[in-house]
């Protein structure tokens, strides 16, 4: 009877590694070095919608540390905001990520949100959604409050929230998976993992 294969995490999100973990999945993390920034500019350049973008990130983030552990599922994630024509990256500081809140508040915005599994270079599953959420008109009182409990976490979410903390408190109306939102379209990866026998059926 074969073993089963060895499932990575190519990706340093720590609520990734919390909702495969709290699901009772077994894998080991390995994040990716790659300069998202790039692709994402090759995206825009030649015409690519942001969920085209976000699989070719996870793609790209999950064939990266294939390479070194050829024989492993590894598995690649990617999420990108997008507010009307506006792309939005992780802020790299507090002040980014208030600016980046008030650009948002009061506005629908989408989460394009992609996961791949890959073996030995090989793409075997993807699977894409595309979330929606609306900010409510929240006060500065309000931003400031959140911004010093919440402080330096948020500039590992793209959007500078975490659904999973008081990041709940900022949306008036949440459309589409709640996994997705996290950041892993959870039950589809799920269902694959099964598929694999890498976790129970």
């Amino acid at each position: 009877m074969a073993s089963t294969p060895e499932l990575i995490l190519a990706s340093a999100s720590v609520a990734r590694a919390n909702l495969l973990r709290a699901a009772g999945v077994a894998f080991a993390v390995e994040p990716a070095s790659l300069d998202e920034s790039m692709v994402k500019r090759a995206a825009r350049k030649d015409g690519k919608t942001a969920i085209e973008a976000a699989l070719a990130l996870a793609a790209a983030k999950a064939c990266a540390v294939s390479e070194r552990f050829p024989f492993a599922l590894v598995i690649g994630a990617d999420q990108i905001l997008t507010a009307g024509e506006e792309w939005f990256d992780k802020p790299c500081d507090m002040t980014g990520a208030s600016r980046q809140l008030r650009a948002l508040r009061g506005r629908r915005h989408t989460l394009a949100t992609a996961v791949c599994v890959v073996r030995d270079g090989d793409m075997l599953w993807q699977a894409a959604v595309e979330p929606e959420l609306t900010m409510r008109r929240f006060s500065d009182g309000f931003l400031a409050d959140y911004l010093a409990a919440e402080g330096a976490s948020l500039l590992g979410s793209v959007g500078a929230y975490r659904l999973e903390g008081r990041g709940v408190q900022l949306f008036a109306r949440i459309n589409g998976d709640h996994f997705a939102v996290l950041g892993l379209p959870l039950i589809e990866l799920l269902g694959f993992l099964r598929d694999c026998r890498v976790v129970p059926a």
